[in-house]
């Protein structure tokens, strides 16, 4: 049996899981399961790396996925969180982070040419790493220059919940993205710095008005996680409008495996969710141009669709890829090869 296509994904949760888990994060990961990514399921798939996203999580606020049961839904946004109390979440697993590293379950990546060093040697994974929400980032952004110093090179100035920098989406179907303002005069001093700086600016869970704004403040548009909203509208997803800035801006979008995103009647439902994957496909393909457009799992944050039930069955995925007549250079563009060349582009 040969090797499988290798994934670059663009965006997990597998920091947060390993976060919350009472074991030590090098043990935990080391274990077939529980988790989406472990080190013996992204071997068994071919999961290569990605963007490994820290999350501040409000214990007092959680997302119950039942919403997705029954649409149409429309689940009001979080409230703003406390600087200081997701600063403690997220250093809590930047630490995690860096013991993957330092035990060499993970290679965490700085800069473009150290990505391709990583991907070219195969093991262990490339973790580029990212900030889900800058609830912990203050307006000075003096916070920024301790996390970039950490290996932050991607942020989300907003997860669906407001930030001092932007406004998120709420999870609503059926709806567009067009739900609230853009950013904040903060917002844009961040993306500008982050633009200086060399780092990856991700527009998933913004509103449309601030996913415009990033482009404004020369920032190439990147949505790590999100769909194709003509196949299925979720206000997450994304409109031909926004594909198409996607590509202008030599920007990528990511393919996202939540079945609430996948699926045209926005149901958790997993039986037969990933028959919805290549039509997502197609249209960001078609949109945003093959060259901008990749993988976003959401793996260990989201319902993950029947067959695709962890990083060890992405298999299944590249296989109903060969079964569209996807061919084996569009593959590997949309596994792995337009992340990496896109970070090499960007990260300094």
């Amino acid at each position: 049996m040969s090797d499988p296509v290798r994934v670059f994904d663009g965006h997990n949760d597998a920091l947060l899981r390993l976060w919350r888990d009472d074991r030590p994060a090098t043990q935990a990961f080391a274990v077939e399961s529980p988790g989406h990514i472990t080190l013996p399921r992204a071997r068994a798939g071919g999961f290569g790396g990605g963007f490994f996203a820290m999350f501040a999580l409000d214990p007092q606020v959680g997302l119950d996925f039942a919403i997705f049961d029954n649409p149409p839904y429309d689940t009001p946004l979080p409230p703003q969180m406390s600087r200081d109390v997701a600063w403690r979440v997220i250093m809590g697993q930047a630490q995690v982070a860096q013991e993957l590293d330092q035990a060499g379950q993970v290679w965490m990546c700085k800069t473009g040419a150290e990505l391709r060093r990583a991907w070219n040697a195969g093991d262990p994974m490339a973790m580029v790493l990212h900030l889900e929400g800058a609830e912990c980032i203050g307006p000075d952004l003096a916070e920024l220059d301790t996390l970039f110093d950490l290996g932050l090179r991607s942020i989300g100035p907003v997860w669906s919940r407001p930030t001092v920098f932007a406004h998120g989406v709420p999870f609503r179907y059926p709806s567009d993205g067009d739900t609230g303002p853009g950013l904040t005069a903060a917002g844009r001093a961040l993306v500008r710095a982050c633009v200086a700086r060399g780092m990856v600016v991700d527009c998933s869970h913004m509103t449309m008005k601030g996913f415009y704004d990033v482009a404004d403040e020369g920032a190439a548009l990147v949505a790590t996680h999100s769909n194709a909203h003509a196949v299925s509208p979720s206000a997450r997803n994304l409109t031909d409008d926004q594909l198409r800035a996607i590509g202008q801006t030599g920007g990528m979008a990511g393919l996202n495996f939540g079945t609430v995103f996948l699926r045209p009647d926005g149901r958790r439902n997993a039986a037969g969710a990933l028959d919805h994957a290549i039509a997502h496909l197609d249209r960001m393909i078609d949109m945003a141009g093959e060259d901008h457009v990749g993988l976003g799992s959401d793996f260990d944050g989201a319902p993950m669709p029947e067959g695709l039930d962890s990083a060890a069955d992405l298999p299944n995925l590249v296989q109903r890829m060969r079964d569209a007549g996807y061919g084996d250079q569009l593959i590997a563009k949309l596994c792995h090869e337009n992340w990496l060349r896109f970070l090499e582009r960007t990260l300094p």
